[in-house]
């Protein structure tokens, strides 16, 4: 009898162990089979606040005089705006920036023979930042009536923002989790399986463009300040398991 059981006693024990590993196996490949989906959160919008950079200045041999000159262009720049209807206190003047310029003479082989003073080139400039947005850009669009009176006054375009960034961000994060979780649903309806936990979460990165523009994306995130009229993207990855 000692005999007849132990061949049965192994053979089920192999039987047994088969089993054991085959359902580990299985439970093995079941909790490592996931899904992995990448959602997009978009969303227009129109810049808030504009900031708007010019600079002027004046040379002349005699360092008091030109310092003169120069503050009779900041009263005149600062009078101009006023009467435009720009606010004082979006309204700021730089430090002045002096430099001595000179004419050097040099030889055939680059060496400084001698330099001559050509006086002082004083420079200051001046920003405006606001939230009258479209009042600035007419303001900036009709600076050449101070420069016709005879103020050089050099100005940049205008650069816009959005003082509500933090607020866009969460939005479109949520849009864009909504969107990879829909994806992941209708895959996982097509092959016959259902949504399980989430596994893990990635957020992209956040994009400004132009809007209706073909500016290109960047890896570190573009953000875009010449165009007042925007489009904010997103993407978010999400992993989830599969039952």
């Amino acid at each position: 009898m000692k005999n007849y059981f132990t061949p049965l006693i192994i053979s089920l024990a192999v039987v047994f162990s088969t089993l054991l590993l085959t359902n580990a196996f299985k439970n093995r490949n079941n909790s490592n089979d996931t899904i992995s989906v990448t959602g997009l959160g978009s969303k227009d919008f129109v810049s808030d606040l504009i900031v708007w950079n010019s600079s002027f200045s004046k040379k002349s041999y005699n360092l008091k005089e030109a310092y003169s000159e120069l503050e009779n262009d900041r009263k005149a720049i600062l009078d101009y705006l006023l009467k435009k209807g720009v606010q004082e206190s979006e309204i700021i003047f730089s430090a002045v920036s002096i430099n001595k310029e000179y004419t050097t003479v040099t030889d055939e082989y680059y060496n400084t023979r001698s330099q001559t003073f050509n006086g002082y080139n004083l420079t200051q400039s001046v920003q405006v930042e606001s939230k009258e947005v479209s009042k600035i850009e007419n303001v900036s669009r009709e600076v050449t009536e101070l420069i016709n009176s005879g103020v050089e006054l050099y100005s940049s375009a205008p650069e816009y923002y959005y003082t509500k960034l933090s607020e866009l961000k969460l939005e479109m994060v949520a849009e864009a989790t909504k969107d990879a979780k829909l994806r992941a649903e209708n895959i996982a309806d097509n092959a016959g399986s259902k949504l399980g936990d989430l596994k893990k979460s990635d957020m992209g990165v956040f994009q400004i463009i132009a809007q209706n523009s073909s500016e290109d994306y960047s890896w570190g995130g573009s953000f875009n300040t010449s165009a007042k009229n925007k489009t904010a993207t997103i993407t978010v990855k999400l992993v989830y398991k599969i039952k």
